[in-house]
């Protein structure tokens, strides 16, 4: 409870510092556009999050972005597939891909780090192969009036931002309210200990990587929406080091065993508004990183602390 509170101080703080960071901060269509934002990357947080809760990493999730990215383009454009077609390939590949890694790390035993970093070299050469090293820009073409939707709102909320609070519900369902969340939390916490109370540790870990894919399939789809190109040798680059920070950025640890939906979102939030931020300030992207990723440092250092202290007084 006092991580959670920790991290909403800080989102309140860092959104008052944007609202006085610009005269435009306050305006509806820098909240509409930080809503597609979170809306958006809030998705591949939650994949990378429910992993990370069973103790597991994906380091391969950008370059599935892109390689799912690919085979929609090259299916729609060069061969003409139906979009919904396109799409259920997607989805099927991102579980195809999350299957492999889970049976690579439960039934051989490889680390999870290991497995998705090889992942990470090899989908986004394999997308680079099948185009040629050329870009896809005759995509927007086909969708028709798909990006205008997405690109829209309802009810005045983006709809990427609706997409997001449908999983939000589902997740938090299925984390915190059901017996299958609980089963992640304990095969993070201690495997060996859940694999002796009768909980099927293999299984569990396997859909988790199957649900970290899938939900990055889906992010892929509506990350087309947004930007409706693909070239291989960029798309969906570093995304899986934004989704990791902002899921450790909101309480998760990387030894896995904790973790909200909540703190998820939060984390997916303020990485959004410092990046907002930035743009109003017009710091260089480069910067950007170092921002990020020392706010990331200091929070893993007071988690540290915070676990060190709760240890000691244990002991007393």
């Amino acid at each position: 409870m006092k991580k959670l509170l920790g991290i909403t101080l800080f989102l309140l703080v860092v959104y008052g510092a944007l609202m006085v960071s610009h005269e435009n901060a306050a305006s509806f269509d820098t909240h509409f556009l930080l809503g597609q934002r979170i809306g958006l990357y809030g998705i591949l947080s939650l994949a990378a999050g429910l992993l990370i809760v069973t103790g597991g990493i994906d380091l391969s999730m950008g370059s599935l972005v892109c390689l799912c990215s690919t085979v929609f383009g090259l299916l729609v454009v060069r061969y003409q597939v139906s979009i919904a077609l396109a799409f259920l390939a997607m989805i099927l590949l991102g579980g195809v891909v999350g299957l492999a890694n889970g049976l690579l790390v439960t039934k051989l035993r490889l680390q999870p780090f290991m497995v998705t970093l090889c992942g990470l070299f090899i989908f986004r050469s394999i997308a680079r192969w099948m185009t040629g090293e050329a870009k896809i820009d005759e995509l927007a073409q086909n969708l028709g009036p798909l990006p205008d939707f997405f690109e829209g709102a309802i009810a005045g909320m983006p709809v990427y931002l609706w997409v997001l609070l449908l999983l939000i519900v589902v997740g938090t369902i299925f984390l915190h309210f059901s017996v299958f969340g609980r089963y992640f939390v304990a095969i993070g916490s201690n495997e060996r200990a859940a694999r002796y109370s009768g909980i099927a540790t293999d299984f569990y870990r396997i859909f988790a990587f199957v649900l970290c894919s899938v939900l990055t399939a889906l992010y892929s789809f509506l990350a087309l929406m947004n930007s409706p190109s693909v070239a291989p040798s960029t798309t969906g680059q570093n995304d899986e080091l934004g989704a990791i920070a902002a899921a450790v950025l909101g309480g998760c640890t990387l030894r896995g065993g904790e973790g909200t939906i909540y703190g998820m979102i939060a984390g997916t939030a303020i990485i959004q508004i410092l990046r907002m931020m930035n743009t109003f300030w017009g710091i260089p992207s480069a910067v950007e990183g170092i921002m990020i990723g020392t706010i990331l440092l200091l929070g893993i250092i007071v988690d540290e602390l915070l676990r060190q202290r709760e240890r000691s007084r244990s002991v007393l």
